[in-house]
């Protein structure tokens, strides 16, 4: 850790002090300044992301019920669909349009993913794409190995910032950078609202034996985290495992099994093939259900223009010219 000196003596807590009003302040015209691969821990940053971890370890009190397991069941999808559909597929891509209205509403559920905010997923995300499986990948497990790939990447200092020369197109909307700046926001207010919730019905249907706590401890830490590590596993397993239908310059995999537990981004060879697609299950037998959630909101006039895979790319899948 850095620290600052002050009449010639070491001051760490000024040092602190300042790393900690740089997390509100934001730092995102630092980052062109850092080291890539830099991994240095900012352990400050990293605190609330370890004590989310540690928060899983409530069930051992707070026990189950059939309710709080219930209500944690689509905490995990709806929000994977929105860091998927939006963060991955719209604002990392652009592969469907959507109006400001609607960018905004699911950016806000896929910052209660706890994953960030939608500016510095996307950032990132684009120079994954630019250097993917190489020394300047953030996270190639080829590169760096598995758990670096998989989450420590997000711990180094030289990653916290935001890459917004990456996303100048959506950096634009004020409402954007509002969530990435105050990432914290969103999650602590469902983490608050899950609590309430649990509460509610432990006065309410006490039959349902749950509680604040048991709420809070199902329906945020455990979804939470489930959503996390799955989302990773796109950045680790899926550059390790499965099949290779496209001769990409990178280690991109398709794995079913990845697929099942992210909506279809296990089909992350397909991606790297064609990055520009809406969908990323290039063949019926592939499942995607972000891309069918898609195409369903696409009929009712919620989003429009889902790109499709361009003939030339199943060409080159059957060996075709």
């Amino acid at each position: 850790m850095n620290r600052m000196r002050i009449d010639g003596k070491t001051q760490p807590l000024a040092a602190w002090r300042q790393a900690f009003l740089g997390w509100f302040k934001g730092d995102e015209n630092t980052l062109e300044s850092a080291p890539e691969g830099e991994r240095q821990i900012d352990w400050l940053r990293v605190l609330p992301f370890a004590l989310l971890h540690l928060s899983c370890l409530g069930v051992l009190w707070v026990g189950w019920s059939p309710l709080a397991v219930a209500v944690s069941v689509p905490a995990y999808w709806v929000r994977m669909f929105a860091v998927t559909a939006f963060y991955h597929r719209y604002f990392s891509h652009r592969t469907f349009r959507t109006s400001r209205l609607l960018q905004f509403l699911f950016a806000i559920l896929g910052s209660a993913a706890a994953q960030r905010g939608p500016l510095w997923w996307a950032g990132h995300h684009r120079h994954h794409h630019r250097h993917s499986d190489t020394h300047c990948d953030l996270h190639s497990p080829r590169e760096h190995g598995f758990w670096w790939s998989h989450m420590l990447w997000i711990t180094s200092r030289s990653n916290f910032p935001t890459r917004l020369y990456n996303v100048s197109d959506f950096a634009r909307f004020p409402e954007l950078r509002f969530l990435d700046r105050f990432d914290f926001v969103v999650p602590l207010l469902l983490a608050m609202a899950m609590y309430a919730l649990g509460d509610y019905c432990a006065a309410r249907f006490p039959e349902s034996g749950t509680s604040g706590g048991q709420m809070l401890v199902w329906g945020f830490s455990i979804s939470t985290i489930l959503l996390f590590h799955a989302t990773c596993t796109i950045n680790s397993l899926a550059h390790l495992f499965g099949s290779r239908r496209f001769p990409t310059r990178d280690n991109s995999r398709n794995n079913l099994w990845l697929a099942l537990i992210t909506m279809g981004e296990g089909w992350h060879n397909n991606h790297h093939r064609y990055p520009g697609s809406t969908r990323q299950g290039f063949y019926w037998w592939e499942l995607d259900p972000t891309y069918y959630v898609l195409k369903l909101l696409c009929w009712i006039g919620l989003v429009s223009d889902l790109r499709p895979v361009p003939v030339t790319v199943y060409n080159r899948s059957r060996g075709e010219r």
